[in-house]
């Protein structure tokens, strides 16, 4: 950078943070009082980029602020204002060494399906820790696996015909390995593994209930059968229980070439409770206890 007298620079950039510092601490004790000059993250950017020039990166002027604010203790060296950290384990050793990890705008990676062209949300995360993988889905319909490689992955787009309910939850099958999620009036279980577009998707339906959330039911003893917890917008959280006869031997509806087989959730063990009369938004199976919350 061509900054004229460059150790003037620096004294000035050590007087801001110290500055900084001492106004978030005074802050947090209840001691300090807002007024014009307390420096917050726009004050800051803009004192620095005055410093040392426009050439200093946004992101690590946000991820050096981020910093100090997160732990007022750390350890801070004025070239990381410039992207460099000091360290025997590499470039990101020192931030890794932080209670609160900082994720650079940089080291982000946008991962978008050709098939998906439209806005959309996620609306549920579900990780998978002995298969290390992890599955998504979003408001309008995409079910997605991530592996452990974030520049691999697999996702089945799944968009309703007719129906225009959206995605409210996704969780993991252990028993039948599927993924399975839940909109407004279905349940949906998607057999991942399938090869090709046969038959890799079922739709049970209809439900009773708005569904709202769903997870597993962790049994390990229960083999080719899967326990689900829903909750609704009626109060209730229903337990379904799916086997693997239901998808690998019964008839479903429709063509046999068909990505999609309706099943009736009639045929289906459903066993429901009403909690309370407001929406069921989050439910969670505790293995320990072997109850739910």
């Amino acid at each position: 950078l061509e900054v004229p007298d460059f150790k003037n620079a620096l004294k000035q950039f050590q007087k801001l943070v110290e500055k900084t510092v001492t106004q978030k601490t005074k802050k947090r004790l209840g001691l300090y009082l807002e007024d014009e000059d307390e420096i917050d993250y726009d004050k800051f950017c803009t004192t620095t980029q005055t410093i040392f020039g426009p050439e200093v990166k946004d992101h690590n002027i946000k991820a050096f602020f981020r910093k100090i604010s997160n732990n007022l203790d750390a350890r801070t060296e004025w070239c990381e204002i410039f992207g460099y950290f000091i360290g025997e384990g590499g470039a990101m050793s020192s931030q890794l060494k932080e209670e609160n990890m900082v994720f650079l705008v940089s080291e982000k990676q946008q991962i978008s399906h050709a098939v998906v062209k439209r806005q959309d949300v996620i609306k549920c995360i579900a990780k998978v820790p002995h298969l290390d993988f992890i599955v998504t889905s979003s408001e309008k319909g995409v079910l997605t696996i991530f592996n452990n490689q974030r520049k691999s992955f697999f996702s089945y787009p799944f968009y309703f015909h007719q129906d225009t309910a959206w995605i409210t939850g996704c969780d993991f099958l252990p028993q039948l390995k599927c993924v399975v999620a839940v909109t407004e009036r279905t349940v949906i279980v998607w057999d991942y593994k399938s090869k090709g577009s046969q038959n890799n998707c079922f739709i049970i339906k209809p439900m009773e209930n708005g569904l709202l959330c769903v997870c597993t039911v962790t049994m390990p003893d229960h083999l080719a059968k899967d326990n689900i917890l829903m909750g609704d917008d009626k109060g209730y959280v229903h337990l379904l229980t799916v086997t693997s006869d239901h998808f690998g031997l019964k008839q479903c509806k429709g063509k046999k070439d068909s990505q999609l087989q309706v099943l009736d959730s009639k045929t289906f063990t459903v066993v429901k409770r009403k909690l309370h009369d407001d929406w069921t938004v989050k439910v969670k199976y505790i293995s320990d206890l072997n109850c739910f919350g």
